[in-house]
């Protein structure tokens, strides 16, 4: 685990403003509080304050010495507004490019989960994914409903890296396209583009936090996040973040997120689900290949601490990209997560069902494989 030598404090429900408090008792530390402070952005924040705290989250991002967070730490062991404090890790986009070639007038992935058969194109549903952003020139988004939001010091929403504008396709690009293969789900879904990923392709607990904050203020269905850290077996999984997918699915919001890419299947070694997709309450999504087959590089399930939700199609993945290239393929668990969001959009349109019952619905309609619970969950996400 790489961690960037912050801190994410969890504060106690419907404890934010006697939390704060107690924090800066604590500590001495000031943090400025998002309530107060609409259109500044976080990287401004934290330079203008000690912390940030994420009144929606119930969840303080603080830059603490030794004595501090020993302070902190033996709150949160006290009955108190301080839930826990843990380190801030430094997460990355998941994906590698692919050089095969794409046939036919849908993607493979588009054929596998039905998008090529639905009625439904995610119509006034709103999806924020979060990543390295989006290439707001690329032609097949023109005219598209596009709300942007950066979380990176800065930089702006504009994708340099690409990994953005790829996921983002898939979720919510064209079905049908002049230039190639239909490639996109939730064809008109409302796209909220969060930049928690700088043009490098990592970024921080902070940033993914600001952007689930940003996008459930938004009223966003669905957040999406093709992104991670490598995690352990065995190790627990983080009680912030946990707690943040609880409060989102209180207002509504479905989180979902990348199992990770550390798996080596064909040398024998399965890496557990990484960060955060091993949370309980955020959906972690495995990637197959074009035969219905766990990807060899796909993050599984092999102990009680995270577990693989449901599957999505992942190896030579076509997409959009920033450019003069316009599209490139991509393999990784990222390519299969923006499928399953893409589809719990067409749901979300077509059922008055949120949150639980939205993740409910998608288990409950996967196509079962005959492959093991433990790299697939419930099975290949389908479209309605």
């Amino acid at each position: 685990m790489t961690t960037t030598g912050r801190y994410l404090v969890l504060l106690e429900d419907n404890a934010t403003i006697i939390g704060t408090r107690e924090l800066s008792r604590l500590t001495g530390i000031r943090c400025a509080n998002t309530a107060d402070a609409a259109g500044a952005a976080p990287g401004e924040l934290f330079r203008s304050a000690g912390g940030i705290v994420l009144h929606d989250l119930g969840v303080a991002l603080i830059s603490a010495d030794e004595e501090q967070f020993t302070s902190l730490q033996r709150a949160a062991g006290e009955r108190g507004p301080i839930a826990g404090i843990e380190a801030e890790r430094q997460v990355f986009a998941i994906g590698d490019p692919s050089t095969s070639v794409e046939d036919g007038e849908f993607t493979w992935g588009l054929q596998a989960v039905r998008a090529d058969r639905t009625q439904p194109t995610g119509k006034d549903v709103r999806i924020a994914v979060l990543d390295t952003g989006l290439d707001l020139k690329h032609p097949d988004f023109a005219g598209r409903d596009i709300v942007t939001g950066s979380f990176v010091e800065g930089q702006d929403v504009q994708d340099g890296h690409g990994h953005g504008t790829h996921v983002i396709g898939t979720s919510c690009g064209p079905r049908t396209s002049s230039e190639g293969p239909g490639y996109g789900i939730a064809s008109e879904a409302s796209i909220y583009a969060g930049k928690v990923l700088g043009d490098d392709g990592s970024g921080s607990d902070s940033g993914i936090l600001s952007g689930i904050q940003w996008a459930i203020s938004n009223g966003c269905a669905v957040v999406s996040m093709s992104l991670g850290a490598p995690t352990q077996p065995g190790a627990p999984y983080s009680d912030a973040f946990e707690k943040v997918a609880q409060r989102a699915m209180e207002r509504g919001t479905l989180i979902i997120a990348a199992a990770g890419n550390e798996s080596e299947r064909s040398a024998g070694t399965i890496a557990p689900v990484g960060h955060p997709a091993n949370c309980p309450s955020i959906m972690a999504i495995g990637a197959i290949d074009s035969q219905l087959q766990i990807a060899d590089f796909s993050s599984g399930t092999v102990d009680e601490i995270g577990q693989v939700d449901l599957v999505g199609p992942g190896v030579d993945v076509y997409s959009s990209w920033p450019g003069a290239e316009r599209y490139r393929k991509l393999s990784g668990t990222s390519m299969a997560t923006p499928h399953v969001s893409g589809v719990a959009a067409l749901y979300a349109q077509q059922y008055a069902e949120r949150a639980w019952g939205l993740w409910a619905r998608l288990s409950q309609t996967a196509r079962r494989m005959p492959l093991a619970a433990t790299d697939v969950g419930a099975g290949l996400v389908q479209a309605p």
